[in-house]
């Protein structure tokens, strides 16, 4: 009986593999150059700041603001690099960032669906005390109960993002509904 050679499957497993090798190549070899260089000028590689927040319960009903808590101890929270200031996100690095944000409104049902909720807004801006407020994200909640949103906004070192809930209404307290974030991206 003679030996079967290699099949064509075993060949384009072998290929594939090799194709993927390759492509992966100049961004291994990128990064490699990348920690080389950082090591022989001293310098560090750039930190990526980042939060995910969620709600402060202990907010007054007067205040539209929303104010926010991050950190370990809350599990899925965390703040690397921009820092709370009275529950208020304040940004510590100029750069591009990704704002994200959910919010669902507590004990949203159907009667609250067709005269409350078409009429609440979200609003995300910069409130710095330095500069006058610039409304970054402005949702209307229509008929629903949840609104959600992400865009791409230049912040400068010092800006305070402010996140405002039409008064009245209240933000669900669980944290897969409620949540607000930024990721820095780019210079």
């Amino acid at each position: 009986m003679a030996e079967e050679g290699p099949t064509w499957t075993g060949r384009c497993l072998s290929w594939g593999r090799i194709l993927i090798l390759v492509l992966m190549f100049p961004a291994f070899v990128c990064i490699l150059c990348n920690l080389l260089l950082s090591r022989l000028h001293g310098l560090e590689l750039p930190e990526y700041d980042i939060a995910e927040l969620q709600l402060n319960y202990t907010r007054l009903q007067q205040d539209p603001r929303l104010h926010w808590q991050g950190g370990p101890a809350l599990g899925r929270s965390f703040l690397h690099g921009p820092q709370l200031d009275n529950g208020q996100l304040r940004i510590q690095r100029d750069g591009i960032y990704r704002l994200h944000i959910q919010v669902t409104l507590a004990n949203c049902s159907s009667p609250l669906k067709s005269t409350t909720s078409h009429r609440a807004i979200l609003s995300v801006g910069i409130c710095s005390p330095a500069t006058h407020t610039i409304t970054l994200l402005r949702l209307n909640f229509q008929l629903g109960c949840t609104v959600t949103s992400q865009r791409l906004s230049h912040l400068a070192a010092g800006d305070t993002l402010c996140t405002n809930l039409t008064v009245p209404l209240l933000p669900s307290q669980n944290a897969d509904e409620t949540f607000f974030g930024v990721q820095w991206v780019h210079t």
